[in-house]
């Protein structure tokens, strides 16, 4: 707690520091004061300062206008808990919004000014605000080690509070759970991955005679020397077309295979594609989903697609397998990076050697 003339009421910062108006303090009644320091502490717990840090340069400038849409994700839970507030609070149902969203997603439709809006602070809005110690500065600075074991120690009580008693607002429940058991965006795991192994196979090199070394001329001709050479790396899309996986989990893994020939992005070089069950019923050479063919339907073995990608002509050095996981799996790693996008909630791991990213159902 720092007490300080240069805040209007309470306003935290990055560090946990909570900077209080002693007017303020003496003007509120203590219940009002008490779902305020919670509000504030709240501001801390879900990270606000460094989701603000992440907005688009646009809503980053228009501070009051991020520090209402924080307020109403806030506010909501607390008066769901019972909490005392003082007028003029923010709440989703002001502009007309559901209760239980994220502030990014509050944003659009909050107003660019906004009345009584107070300013709480760098620990919510990002930015450093008038009135607030120094970065170095001031009592009781926590660093961002601190703060992460002090959110998980939060989440783990509310989780437990959930189990004996049943009472957590939605929104402290959703934050608990997030916090605790994290959701990794697919999307960006998946790109991550195919970018990753194409850098690793694209930084392969090899000698070549068809481009002979420029040092060539200085041994008289009586020597050829070969140049150096990169390779573009070449890609397998292993899809999944057995009885277990359904028209759902199909177009999700044909929206996938679009993503991975754009992440791949090397210059044109085409994308072999097998359409396999038990076996391989057909190969595509694609430069997009659309020109996938599609055949089969019976049992499942992805070791047959993998085996075929890997007898090709123009052999990858990615392979990646679409598949809702039920399947059996080669015996040993394979001489190329492999890559299994299991499509579903409840695709069976496969084995600690394979790169895995899950996918999950669409909804």
């Amino acid at each position: 707690m720092v007490p300080t003339a240069g805040v209007p009421t309470m306003g935290v910062d990055r560090y946990w520091r909570c900077c209080v108006s002693p007017a303020f303090v003496d003007a509120t009644p203590v219940v009002e004061l008490a779902g305020v320091w919670i509000h504030e502490v709240a501001h801390l717990l879900r990270d606000h300062h460094a989701r603000a840090d992440r907005l688009p340069a646009a809503d980053q400038r228009d501070r009051v206008r991020v520090n209402v849409a924080q307020d109403c994700e806030i506010n909501d839970d607390l008066i769901a808990d019972g909490l005392a507030l003082p007028e003029g609070r923010m709440e989703p149902r002001l502009f007309g919004l559901a209760t239980g969203g994220m502030f990014e997603s509050y944003l659009s439709a909050i107003p660019a000014t906004a009345p009584h809006a107070p300013d709480r602070g760098s620990g919510a809005r990002g930015a450093p605000a008038p009135g607030e110690p120094a970065e170095g500065a001031g009592p009781g600075r926590i660093g961002s080690v601190e703060a992460e074991a002090l959110r998980r120690q939060t989440a783990r009580a509310m989780r437990a509070h959930q189990r004996t008693r049943g009472l957590l607002p939605a929104g402290w429940q959703r934050w608990a759970q997030e916090l605790l058991e994290p959701t990794v965006d697919w999307r960006r795991a998946l790109s991550g991955a195919v970018r990753e192994a194409a850098a690793w196979a694209g930084g392969a090199v090899d000698y070549t005679y068809r481009r002979p070394s420029r040092r060539t001329p200085a041994l008289g001709g009586r020597v050829v020397l070969p140049s150096l050479r990169r390779p573009l790396p070449r890609v397998a899309i292993v899809v999944d077309t057995s009885g277990s996986m359904g028209e759902d989990e199909l177009a999700a893994a044909l929206g996938e295979v679009t993503g991975v020939l754009l992440e791949v992005g090397v210059r044109g070089n085409r994308v072999a594609v097998p359409a396999c069950d038990a076996d391989v019923h057909a190969v595509s050479r694609v430069t997009s989903a659309e020109q996938v063919t599609l055949a089969g339907g019976g049992g499942t073995d992805m070791r047959v697609g993998i085996r075929a990608a890997l007898a090709a002509a123009e052999r990858p050095n990615i392979v990646v397998v679409l598949t809702d996981g039920y399947t059996p799996w080669p015996g040993e790693t394979p001489s190329c990076r492999l890559i299994a996008a299991l499509i579903g909630a409840g695709a069976p791991q496969p084995p600690g050697w394979v790169e895995t990213v899950r996918v999950p159902p669409r909804a």
